[in-house]
């Protein structure tokens, strides 16, 4: 690790204006970024005695090697920056809020054409808008199954509604009026969308105009003597009221607001946050942190950053209640409402009945640390022990915090492909994964003609490409000055695009492969690992290990050994090891079936010209097949839109070629060329 002082900047060089923060390991790697009303004193208390920092924080600042700033205008732009490039760089140091269990949410694809209404879970996708979360994902399905009656909208998936489109028959939901079967046209696309949007209007809050409309239609009904009418309305009046039951009122102003709490101890902390929307609890959702050296404010300024920065704006109340402020409140309280386009109330509760549901969130909270201590408790010790055995069983100078994993996947030489898994502290590291179509691992048989698979060329080559970018991007980085910016003109974009570092001149993209891990290891025996150790020297690599994992009897291959080393079978140390390989196992394969699925399934009209998969998808949708729009002329393919006359004449002529130069079929028995 290195020292401190070997880095520290100069206290006059610092400014003390507002601004964002930057510490970089010696591979130029950003590993915490911090912000600060003054930089000065902040920086500052970095570099005074490290024996009176959190253990944590110190380790931070020994294995830093450089601090950069970027001076901003206000604490506003300061939170903003911060909060863009923790999402960019994922720094190791800096707080990472954990969901305590994955969570379904109610997700209306408001980005389709067609909008759909389905459980999800995972990572928030563009164009579709959230609700939630739930406990259970039957919870959502009982309740959908509710509101359907009243909002017939699409819930099937894009192959069975694709399907009734070009048969012309809806599915079940059609035919029992719980879908408005817009794949048949029943409904337009506008009025469908409508309905979505009545839908959205009414989960996010807005249930009383619904009840009071359908109210005022079955009276109308009823004097008019429509009574079959009259009774399916007061059915769905009962079915609104019966969903609205399943969330309870707690606060009775019909209050659109989101209650934080906390419970923490020396080393971790619990969140739990109720999302309370028309006075009823809409959705409950937990965290899970390691405080390192912060205090609570700071931590619950880092939650709203995450939970509001990654939802979006329309995810923000009119109310944000939490259990103590944020140490830049008013900072944290202006972004907040740019989020939601109006002013936005962040603050403590201090009675009634506001401050009795927080009492409740904090309970819920207190119960989560406790289960996650019981949890984790086990899990911390294993990974300790694990990266200790490693070091220890495979005489390494320190524990092996980085392992990279490598394995290839083919079947009989066809669509080869390899798979990079990483995981750091023992945990898997799925940000940095990385997918590779190995091109020249085909071996030739004796007669000069594709032989079989080798599967030591592949990785050979994997190897030499994974590692040849380190060499680049290393080399490149050195070129980036990692010292501190002084310019008091700079401006916040300016100060994003230093902070990058080694760019991608194709992408624009920071460069991910920069960094060396400490481990190396390879799916398979001596063969695979003495050509990952061949790539290693070519390239002169000397200061990684490398070993590799053996399926037969699970033994450790060390290059340069004629036996291999065999860890016991209860071994923490061996679990990490096959926990690592069986994931690149799974990534590899995993991609192999996509590449051969892909090319089973690849159309005439991939190869076209000036014709996307937007087009595609078009024409696909216009005419329900290849075959169709074979027999279509150019004047035809052009009413699609998107599609202009010299296209349409372009895929016309495609067609035609590709069906003129297609074998024919024939019979095997008769000769007969089939049609």
């Amino acid at each position: 690790m290195a020292d401190p002082s070997t880095y520290r900047p100069k206290a006059g060089e610092i400014p003390v204006d507002p601004g964002v923060y930057r510490f970089r390991d010696r591979d130029g790697r950003v590993i915490y970024v911090g912000k600060a009303k003054s930089l000065r004193p902040r920086l500052s208390s970095y570099f005074q005695d490290i024996g009176a920092l959190h253990p944590r924080t110190a380790t931070m600042v020994r294995t830093g090697a450089s601090v950069e700033w970027t001076v901003v205008k206000t604490e506003v732009e300061a939170l903003q920056l911060e909060y863009s490039w923790i999402k960019e760089f994922d720094p190791r140091f800096n707080v990472k809020y954990r969901d305590d269990k994955s969570y379904p949410f109610l997700a209306v694809t408001l980005g389709d054409e067609f909008p759909r209404a389905q459980v999800m879970r995972g990572a928030k996708r563009k164009g579709t808008r959230y609700f939630g979360p739930f406990s259970h994902a039957w919870a959502i399905r009982e309740t959908l199954d509710l509101l359907l009656r009243v909002f017939p909208m699409r819930t099937c998936s894009s192959g069975v509604f694709k399907r009734a489109t070009q048969s012309g028959r809806p599915c079940l939901l059609g035919y029992i009026d719980k879908c408005s079967a817009p794949c048949v046209g029943r409904v337009t696309p506008q009025e469908h969308r409508a309905i979505a949007e009545d839908f959205c209007d009414f989960m996010a809050g807005n249930t009383a105009k619904f009840v009071r409309r359908i109210e005022r239609r079955m009276q109308e009904a009823s004097s008019a003597q429509e009574y079959e009418l009259a009774a399916r309305l007061r059915d769905d009046i009962g079915a609104l009221n019966k969903a609205l039951e399943k969330s309870a009122v707690v606060l009775a102003d019909a209050t659109d607001a989101d209650v934080f709490a906390l419970a923490d101890d020396e080393l971790e902390a619990a969140v739990q946050v109720f999302h309370v929307r028309g006075g009823r609890i809409r959705g409950q959702r937990g965290w899970v942190v390691e405080k390192e050296s912060e205090d609570v404010p700071d931590l619950v300024g880092h939650l709203l950053l995450q939970v509001y920065g990654d939802e979006g704006g329309e995810a923000v109340p009119r109310e944000v209640l939490v259990p103590v402020l944020p140490t830049d409140a008013e900072a944290v309280q202006v972004w907040l409402g740019g989020l939601r386009g109006s002013n936005v109330d962040l603050r403590v509760p201090q009675r009634g009945d506001k401050r009795s549901l927080m009492d409740t969130v904090r309970r819920n909270a207190e119960q989560s640390l406790a289960r996650h201590k019981v949890a984790r408790a086990g899990d911390l010790t294993a990974r300790s022990q694990a990266l200790q055995e490693l070091q220890e069983g495979l005489e390494l100078e320190d524990a092996p915090l980085r392992i990279e994993c490598f394995d290839v996947s083919h079947v009989q030489g066809t669509n080869v492909v390899a798979s990079m898994v990483v995981f750091e502290d023992g945990l898997s590291r799925k940000s940095e994964y990385r997918r590779f179509i190995v091109r020249g691992a085909l071996a030739e048989s004796p007669d000069g003609l594709p032989g079989t698979i080798d599967d030591t060329a592949a990785m050979h080559e994997v190897l030499t490409r994974r590692f040849r970018r380190y060499l680049d991007e290393r080399e490149h980085s050195t070129e980036i000055d990692l010292g501190p910016e002084t310019d008091d003109g700079e401006d916040a974009e300016e100060g994003m695009r230093r902070a990058h570092g080694p760019i991608d001149e194709v992408t624009g993209r920071p460069r991910k492969f920069a960094y060396p891990p400490n481990l190396v290891v390879v799916d398979g025996g001596l063969p695979q690992v003495n050509a990952a150790k061949a790539a290693l020297d070519e390239l002169g690599i000397e200061d990684v290990a490398l070993v590799g994992l053996a399926k037969r009897l699970e033994e450790v291959w060390v290059p340069g050994q004629d036996f291999p080393v065999i860890l016991p079978r209860t071994s923490e140390g061996l679990y990490l090891l096959q926990r690592v390989r069986d994931e690149a196992h799974r990534f590899a394969i995993t991609f192999h079936r996509q590449r051969r699925s892909k090319a089973m399934t690849a159309s005439v009209l991939d190869d076209i010209p000036g014709l996307g998969e937007v087009r595609r998808k078009a024409l696909l949708r216009q005419f329900g097949s290849v075959k169709r729009l074979r027999a279509a002329s150019a004047e035809q393919i052009a009413e699609v839109a998107g599609i202009g006359p010299t296209l349409a004449v372009g895929i016309a002529a495609r067609l035609v070629q590709d069906s003129s130069s297609a074998v024919p079929a024939v019979n095997v028995t008769t000769g007969e060329v089939l049609e």
